[in-house]
């Protein structure tokens, strides 16, 4: 837990003082292998030698960089108050240290769950006792006329981060595709780069479907002070100086970026002949249907005990808790994936907390003033607490957390 601006900003749980050492993590399998080099495998991999695991531990990542602050590249980096060396997780020194071979740039191909051998795009094999599979989710993609121009930008990566940089610095009108979290977070920071930003979007609500009709008009508005939104309406086709609506109504534009959401990286999961439905499907512990690969991150979905249904949540925290659970499962534990899930999202001048899980609700409950962005906003489904929203009272997002915990922990 650290304070920022006057902000209660919560990374990751502490482990319990007196947690034993366990003594399967002396042992466990021969080696353990992680594919994805995200939140979920790099707590993974920190997590299996905190347990004390001294075997092999290999995480193959497709990116060429370490693992990194993914959430700050549409937040602090993009807007310009973050320096790059924030960025990532751990020094090039961290890893060598702990034993663990990082393998950057480097595509797995297929996995032979007989052999158990993980095939790389190279034509090498890499021998696994038991697997992680981090592969996290990518960009859904417009397939539009002018969509492969290159001033039409996804961000995901670092490099997509930078990419977004260096064209708020060469260029001033920009064209925001979709009020996702991740769209609105990079027209905030465009903005605050001193870009006039334009947001697109089908919604005639932003952010309804998360938040609901009033909280996301609220976050509307924020940005209707800074911005230009044209809801109600998609883009029919890019040109290098200006984006068509479906509308009609042309924008100009020296860049775009689309933010109209992403899609599991389910496609090594599928190849393997494991249970795919709208993620890679786990059980409580966060193991698929072969036993020995386990999932963790973007793509798992997993049974919520708070609603009793299967859930697929793309959010950074929860990506880290499920790493280190899946972790401690690789080497015999059999801990459930519990925790509540939670994140956080700023915008201007507007900071949003959001704890636990609600799909769907009849009923919301406003404590406090929107307007005057101090409030703690609860959905409700039948009378019972699925989720809480919190506007200038962190301190709240917390008890909530505690409170959902407690829930869970009683059980149904």
């Amino acid at each position: 837990m650290e304070e920022r601006d006057g902000r209660i900003w919560v990374r990751e749980k502490l482990e319990p003082a007196a947690r034993p050492a366990r003594a399967a993590a002396q042992a466990g399998p021969e080696s353990i292998v992680i594919v994805g080099g995200g939140a979920a495998g790099n707590a993974a991999v920190e997590m299996l030698r905190r347990e004390g695991y001294a075997g092999p531990v290999t995480m193959l990542s497709a990116d060429d960089f370490a693992p990194y602050d993914r959430p700050n590249l549409s937040k602090d980096y993009l807007a310009g108050n973050a320096p790059e060396e924030w960025i990532p997780l751990r020094s090039p020194e961290f890893y060598a240290k702990q034993g663990i071979e990082l393998k950057l740039a480097t595509r797995v191909a297929a996995i032979d769950t007989k052999a158990h051998e993980v095939r790389l795009a190279d034509g090498t094999g890499l021998r696994y006792g038991a697997l992680l599979l981090a592969t996290g989710a990518v960009p859904v993609r417009l397939d539009i006329p002018g969509s492969d121009l290159p001033h039409v930008h996804y961000l995901r990566t670092l490099a997509d981060s930078r990419a977004l940089v260096a064209a708020a610095t060469a260029a001033r009108r920009a064209v925001v595709i979709g009020a996702s979290f991740i769209g609105l977070e990079v027209a905030a920071s465009l903005r605050a780069r001193g870009a006039e930003v334009h947001v697109v979007a089908p919604e005639t609500h932003p952010m309804e479907k998360v938040l609901g009709r009033e909280v996301g008009d609220f976050v509307r508005k924020i940005h209707e002070e800074h911005g230009v939104f044209h809801l109600g309406t998609t883009p029919a086709s890019f040109e290098r100086s200006h984006v068509t609506l479906q509308s009609g109504e042309r924008l100009d534009a020296d860049f775009v970026v689309v933010g109209v959401g992403v899609r599991p990286e389910t496609a090594l999961a599928e190849q393997a002949g494991i249970a795919v439905e709208r993620g890679v499907t786990v059980d409580a512990y966060l193991e698929t249907s072969i036993p020995g690969i386990s999932t963790a991150g973007d793509i798992a979905r997993w049974p919520d005990r708070l609603t009793g249904e299967k859930i697929r949540i793309e959010h950074w925290v929860v990506a880290e808790r499920q790493g280190q659970t899946a972790a401690r499962n690789l080497l015999g534990a059999r801990e459930r994936f519990d925790a509540v899930p939670f994140f956080w999202t700023q915008q201007h001048d507007l900071g949003l907390c959001y704890v636990g899980h609600a799909e769907k609700w009849d009923h919301v409950e406003i404590d406090g003033s929107l307007a005057a962005k101090n409030c703690t906003v609860t959905y409700l489904q039948g009378g019972r607490k699925l989720a809480v929203v919190t506007i200038g009272r962190d301190q709240d997002s917390l008890a909530a957390e505690i409170e959902l915990e407690r829930i869970i922990a009683a059980g149904p």
